[in-house]
């Protein structure tokens, strides 16, 4: 019993992911800062950008920082504030 009830949480929650990524950048386009913007303000917090593509309306940036940590954040377009973020070690 308990594992039908983890997997159908697991299924929901996978599910909701794509949904809460939208809703936290529910912003109309043409109110968008630029990349170049949220690449000039993660360098000026230490991030060295690899890379930024558009993902369920928000901005997904890839990055090192200074001691080499692959880092991954998710950015409000219009406002560049983070709305999560993920780090890889390896």
């Amino acid at each position: 019993m308990r594992t039908i009830v983890l997997t159908a949480l697991a299924l929901a929650l996978g599910l909701a992911g794509p949904a809460f990524a939208a809703d936290r950048c529910n912003v109309p386009t043409d109110q968008w800062q630029p990349r170049e913007a949220l690449q000039k303000k993660l360098e000026g917090e230490g991030w060295k950008v690899r890379s930024i593509k558009t993902e369920n309306g928000c901005y997904e940036a890839k990055a090192v920082d200074a001691s080499g940590k692959r880092l991954e954040g998710v950015f409000n377009p219009k406002t560049l504030e983070s709305v999560g973020a993920d780090s890889d070690d390896g």
